[in-house]
């Protein structure tokens, strides 16, 4: 089994320049990108200055060289993506144009916020779904198990950012118990130990239901079906007649069994830690990674996307190793060659 993640992990960075490489051949195909956008600029204050004076101030050639220079567009595709990943290996990531910034110093800033509320969603996730889901199937067509599958349900069919909005409208605005967004107070920095915590908590209230309702259904229904499952599975009957309770029998083989596909989907998790949701950031007008990620593809801030992209894909390739590695132990049959 050794051997199997070592491969595994060999295979992170052919995967990864694959990945970069595809992201990075798009940047320079699609239209609009900076260099179209500081020549129209450029064009437009042309035609302003030749309204006023009579004279145009076209670029120049000499002048649009050095703007490809600057963008890296003066070399073929190849060269320009091995001279990036060649900064990358010695940990420049570029800079951005549009912070002029280096890309690390923009996408650590932005970091922060998002492994906050990410963790705060996996932890949440976890801690309520695998209990909540327990109770489901145990409880199986009684009033819990209704009125908790109702609830989850109506939570699944509404959009998060949908659900933001009204958030903010009847709890900020209308009894304005929480604050309208951000991730913290202006005047954070005034404020002592105790109160920066409380006003952490407030600002992180509206924004973590609207991350929570969407994976609630999902976890909850998967391991209450699959531990059903389990329940009128043989080996249960089995162990019961045997003489073991049925708590018992819940806990040390049918739960055992049952989180195997919870282990499963872990991975994919993983990525939300960082990445957030770019709508639910932008209602709440929280500065985090799936936010800036949005921003820099609709900038054309390239250096960004590409800091963005290599970032989300080493935690998703990291995420289904994880997977495997918890299937294993959760499962000691399994044993990957």
């Amino acid at each position: 089994m050794r051997e199997y993640f070592f491969r595994r992990l060999l295979l992170i960075p052919p995967t990864l320049i694959g990945v970069t490489i595809i992201v990075f051949a798009i940047t320079r195909l699609v239209p609009g990108g900076p260099l179209e956008r500081a020549i129209m600029e450029s064009q437009q204050f042309s035609e302003a200055a030749g309204a006023q004076v009579g004279q145009g101030m076209a670029l120049s050639a000499g002048q649009l060289e050095q703007l490809k220079k600057y963008y890296g567009f003066d070399k073929p595709l190849l060269a320009s993506y091995f001279d990036w990943l060649s900064k990358v290996a010695r940990g420049d990531l570029g800079s951005s144009y549009r912070y002029n910034e280096p890309v690390w110093d923009v996408i650590k800033s932005r970091f922060p916020v998002s492994l906050y509320y990410g963790l705060a969603t996996l932890i949440i996730t976890y801690a309520v779904c695998i209990p909540l889901g327990v109770l489901k199937a145990i409880r199986h067509r009684t009033a819990v198990d209704n009125i908790s599958s109702l609830l989850i349900f109506i939570g699944y069919a509404i959009p998060g950012y949908v659900l933001g909005a009204l958030l903010l409208l009847f709890f900020s605005v209308r009894l304005e118990w929480f604050p309208m967004g951000g991730f913290v107070s202006l005047r954070f920095d005034e404020l002592g130990s105790f109160d920066q915590a409380l006003d952490i908590i407030k600002h992180s209230v509206l924004p973590l239901i609207c991350y929570l309702v969407g994976s609630f259904a999902f976890l909850t229904l998967l391991l209450k079906n699959h531990l059903m499952d389990n329940l009128a599975a043989d080996y249960m009957r089995t162990a019961v007649a045997k003489g073991l309770s049925f708590n018992r029998a819940v806990t040390r083989h049918a739960m055992r069994n049952s989180l195997i596909p919870i282990a499963t989907t872990f991975g994919q998790n993983v990525v939300l830690l960082v990445s957030g949701s770019f709508l639910i950031e932008s209602i709440f007008d929280i500065n985090g990674f799936g936010l800036l990620g949005l921003t820099s593809i609709l900038d054309r801030d390239y250096p960004v996307v590409m800091g963005v992209v290599l970032l989300a894909s080493l935690l998703l390739l990291l995420g289904n190793i994880i997977s495997d590695l918890l299937v294993a132990l959760v499962d000691p049959r399994i044993r990957f060659q």
